[in-house]
């Protein structure tokens, strides 16, 4: 294949948030090519250009790729993102998110790709000092998973003074919801995220929703969240890619809504929209579980002329209730 300035290398492209970026770049005129080893990711999310099955800590397969499809940027999606895992097996996470990204790094510089938008967190952040939480706010991770993405951060600061490297970190809130014409959504293994919890109790898939946690300085007890649509989340990269494509500067942006939600507000609403009783069980508080987590995204909004689409929390939940009831049917139907 030819070289093609619209052609992007999607590591994770099969994954949650990697499939819907995929899905965005393609209706913005690029032709994501998803990289994805299906450990997390799934094929029938890879819909919009090629999948080429791979890890990024394999650097032969990267090479082969690349040298296939000659990309001009890439997307960087592939890691694992389970935080009490990452406490449970941090050498995990330090192999695949830290030493599987310094070989992407490392190939990307070999095959002159001088571009990257990057899948960051606000885990980076740790507990809270202000809220909301600007991009100035210290990094402080309490995690493996929060400290591998913190250091992948800054190996693009030196990859960019070493090599010319011109990046774009993306630290996201919580990602929720999915692709509004319900070809592409969630579907963990585990499953560990709160909205498609309480949507699996709604479904009677799961006995019960357990609320970690029932005595925070919060108006109801519960924590508060900031939760942001796949889909704005998509859009944002393909903002953030276009902007480095025409010399913007390499740059950290926070992407949320900044409203923040309880758990309980969660539950209260998927109760409205499912029509369907949501029991709730009462366990302890969890371990690094701040009271409140909510962004400040003046920053993205300014600099790449971002605005969600999607902010309501009623549309966020509408979504992924309606690919909620269509996933279960593909299962069962597989």
């Amino acid at each position: 294949m030819t070289s093609s300035n619209n052609t992007i290398l999607v590591t994770g492209g099969a994954g949650y948030i990697g499939s819907h970026a995929c899905k965005a770049l393609a209706h913005a005129g690029f032709e994501p090519v998803a990289y994805d080893n299906l450990v997390y990711g799934h094929r029938w999310a890879v819909r919009w250009g090629p999948l080429e099955v791979g890890d990024i800590g394999d650097r032969a397969r990267l090479d082969a790729v690349i040298d296939q499809y000659r990309p001009a940027a890439v997307m960087h999606f592939a890691a694992y993102a389970y935080v009490g895992e990452s406490v449970l097996d941090p050498g995990k996470y330090y192999r695949n998110n830290v030493a599987g990204t310094l070989t992407l790094l490392e190939a990307m510089r070999d095959h002159a790709i001088g571009l990257l938008v990057f899948s960051s967190t606000c885990a980076t952040y740790g507990e809270p000092q202000h809220i909301p939480i600007n991009e100035e706010h210290p990094q402080n991770p309490i995690n493996p998973y929060g400290a591998s993405k913190l250091m992948i951060e800054r190996m693009l600061a030196d990859f960019s003074n070493a090599h010319g490297l011109r990046w774009i970190a993306l630290r996201y809130f919580n990602a929720a919801g999915a692709d509004p014409d319900g070809e592409i959504g969630e579907r963990h293994d585990p499953e560990t995220h709160l909205i498609p919890l309480v949507l699996d109790a709604a479904a009677g898939t799961r006995p019960a929703i357990t609320v970690y946690g029932d005595d925070y300085d919060t108006p109801d007890g519960s924590c508060i969240r900031d939760y942001i649509h796949v889909s704005d989340l998509a859009d944002a990269h393909v903002l953030a890619l276009r902007s480095l494509q025409t010399d913007g500067p390499s740059a950290v942006y926070n992407l949320g809504n900044g409203q923040g939600f309880s758990v309980r507000d969660i539950i209260t609403l998927a109760h409205e929209i499912t029509g369907r009783e949501i029991p709730i069980v009462l366990g302890p508080r969890r371990n690094g579980d701040p009271p409140r987590l909510i962004a400040n995204s003046t920053r993205v909004k300014q600099a790449l002329g971002w605005q969600p689409c999607f902010a309501s929390l009623e549309r966020i939940l509408e979504s992924a209730w309606q690919w909620h009831q269509q996933d279960a049917r593909m299962s069962t139907s597989q």
